[in-house]
């Protein structure tokens, strides 16, 4: 059953160069290929420019809750 798993973890990796132990029955990675990370984006933002879009969503929200409570009268302004 293990020996099944590991067969088909092999045959999943088509990119890299993958060689297999017969008598350890260990997967071995040959150095010299690598596997390029990918950048992780979010709409296509970085990371700064995803905080300054959090940091803005955040001072909207307070913003708009202070104006309801004014408007509802919860709140008086001195």
């Amino acid at each position: 059953m293990l020996d099944d798993l590991r067969n088909s973890a092999v045959q999943s990796m088509p990119e890299e160069d993958v060689s297999q132990d017969q008598t350890q029955g260990q997967v071995t990675l040959r150095p010299g290929k690598k596997r390029k990370k990918k950048k992780q984006q979010f709409l296509g933002m970085t990371a700064a420019q995803r905080f300054i879009l959090s940091l803005m969503l955040l001072f909207i929200t307070c913003l708009g809750g202070s104006l309801c409570l004014l408007l509802t009268g919860r709140i008086v302004l001195p």
